[in-house]
């Protein structure tokens, strides 16, 4: 296997990422440098068991096949756009009475 360089392995959209976020980036690209495709897909493993985690770090790296692969989820189970706005609204708290 031919290991590229780290600039091939690069964060796209750092919009809302935290300081977590940024140490599991880190640990990604540290494996990638290190082991090449095989042992960044490894170190991707760990982030098995924290989703929310692992979309927010692999939209990092990839953001538009993240948003495809949340779209095509979504029109699978018929989940429309909409229905995620009606979900926000009823969870967002009404406005406080001044």
């Amino acid at each position: 296997m031919t290991k590229r360089s780290n600039d091939d392995l690069s964060v796209a959209d750092t919009s809302g990422l935290t300081d977590g976020d940024w140490d599991e980036i880190n640990r990604l690209k540290r494996a990638y440098d290190d082991g090449g495709d095989k042992a960044f897909s490894e170190a991707l493993k760990e982030l098995d068991d924290n989703p929310t985690l692992r979309i927010r770090v692999l939209g990092a790296f990839f953001p538009e096949m993240v948003r495809e692969a949340i779209r095509d989820a979504m029109a699978a189970s018929g989940t429309t756009e909409e229905d995620i706005r009606d979900l926000i609204r009823k969870l967002d708290p009404p406005p406080a009475k001044q």
